[in-house]
């Protein structure tokens, strides 16, 4: 079970001046690294990975499955399995959609009825999710099945307390928009919002977009249980940090509002430090308040984050990662901090978070790691609690890939590399007993269960 407390005391620590100094320059590595001899992913000793979903392999449905896997989470079922719903970041023009298009035509009806977009069926919206399914003792994959369809570019997303998974449209797109090389339409239908999957549905789900949490990049979702309000990372290099706020808690599809987060006393507040001299401080507690968003359903235009900025709400250099911890978030900028190296925040809701009484005692936003060119951590992505209470982030940098732990003394160490291809990893997650940690190799897409001596790592 995950030790969400050691979490907390892990952000707390890495909050204070010296130690966040630490996490901008530290580069400890411990339990060094194996060389892989399939050449898919080096670990420490004692490690091992299972492959579990790989691109092209057939599916219980009968189909093959969808490339570019990214965003994930893992649950539990009634019979003890564990049930892993993952993204698959696909644009229709892209290769890794060519198997899913070429079987399109195939399918059943009922099935393509399922599909958001089916782009006049000969040109529909390949992205969406798979679900499969593993024998908890055995590691074993028992089912596989495409679980969302006729989505686009679904990068990260978020598991909910009710047992779904939320899953992100990273784009922005108008019907009609066309492929390259293309006459023919692509696109029937709007692209740009967050569609829900029940985790434990056994077939292709209806896709329904949740527009009231709007249309925009949308990148990671994090759901606050006491409350239900939904918070939400957005990949754009000027980016918002957005909450919705339910009409009736766990139901999103009732709508709600969307707001985004500013400073107080700080409007429109760059929280880049892109410049010499820091926009934030590392370790700094400031005081939030959030701002009422309007036209997000059907904008005209992807300048959600521009009005909002304009009507001084904080922007952020590309929202990634975004986790659960206790009573706070922790979220990562994927191009951050002076060398665009990507920075960590934390954010505190209220104690009245949502309601009139929140302005007594506001919410506080942190910056809590900065990366440098001396960090073993880059470009922060995807991110989780670890089981041991260390913070564990994937990396999306330009060179390859690994896993990055972060301890409560803010030291750095290594978990696992890809270092045979630049495909980033993505989908850290740790399975519901917290023995197996999943991850994505995004491309051309497969997922992992990493098992081994946890123990090790908790310093």
């Amino acid at each position: 079970m995950i030790n969400r407390r050691r979490f907390m005391q892990s952000i707390v620590a890495a909050a204070t001046p010296a130690v966040a100094q630490a996490c901008v320059s530290t580069n400890i590595k411990v339990n060094p690294l194996r060389t892989d001899k399939q050449s898919i992913m080096d670990l420490p000793a004692g490690f091992s990975y299972r492959i579990v979903s790989r691109v092209g392999d057939k599916m219980s449905d009968g189909l093959t499955v969808p490339g570019m896997h990214d965003g994930m989470a893992a649950f539990e079922d009634a019979d003890g399995n564990i049930r892993l719903v993952c993204n698959h970041e696909i644009r229709p023009e892209w290769t890794y959609a060519n198997s899913l298009r070429e079987q399109f035509g195939g399918l059943p009806e009922m099935m393509k009825a399922r599909f958001y977009d089916r782009g006049g069926d000969t040109t529909p919206s390949l992205g969406g999710t798979t679900t499969t399914i593993i024998d908890a003792s055995s590691g074993n994959t028992e089912r596989q099945f495409l679980s969302l369809a006729g989505t686009e570019l679904n990068c990260a997303g978020g598991p909910t307390p009710w047992g779904s998974w939320l899953s992100c449209e990273e784009c922005f797109r108008y019907p009609g928009t066309r492929l390259q090389g293309e006459t023919a339409p692509t696109r029937e239908k709007r692209h740009g919002y967050v569609f829900e999957v029940p985790a434990m549905s056994d077939e292709l789900v209806d896709a329904v977009p949740l527009k009231a949490m709007g249309q925009f990049d949308h990148e990671a979702a994090a759901v606050h249980p006491p409350t239900g309000i939904v918070y939400m990372t957005e990949d754009q290099h000027h980016s918002l940090f957005y909450r919705f706020l339910p009409a009736e808690p766990g139901k999103l599809a009732a709508g709600g509002r969307l707001q985004a987060l500013a400073l107080v006393d700080r409007p429109s507040q760059r929280t880049h430090n892109w410049m010499s001299e820091a926009d934030v401080e590392l370790g700094r507690p400031m005081a939030t308040e959030w701002i009422d968003l309007n036209d997000v359903e059907e904008p005209w235009e992807n300048r959600i984050r521009l009005y909002g900025a304009v009507d001084g709400a904080a922007t952020f250099a590309r929202g990634e990662g975004l986790a659960i911890a206790d009573d706070r978030f922790a979220f990562t900028c994927t191009y951050g901090g002076r060398a665009r190296l990507g920075q960590v925040f934390t954010y505190t809701p209220s104690p009245y978070e949502g309601s009139a009484e929140e302005t007594s005692s506001p919410g506080q936003l942190q910056l809590i790691a900065e990366a440098g060119a001396d960090s073993l951590l880059k470009n922060a992505d995807n991110l989780t609690m670890a089981p041991w209470g260390d913070l564990v982030v994937c990396e999306d940098t330009t060179g390859n890939c690994g896993i990055v732990g972060i301890r409560p003394d803010g030291s750095q160490y290594a978990i696992a590399d890809h270092a045979y291809s630049d495909s980033e990893l993505a989908g850290v997650c740790f399975s519901p007993d917290g023995e197996t940690m999943f991850v994505n190799v995004q491309y051309p897409g497969m997922t992992l269960a990493i098992t081994g001596p946890w123990s090790q790592l908790s310093g």
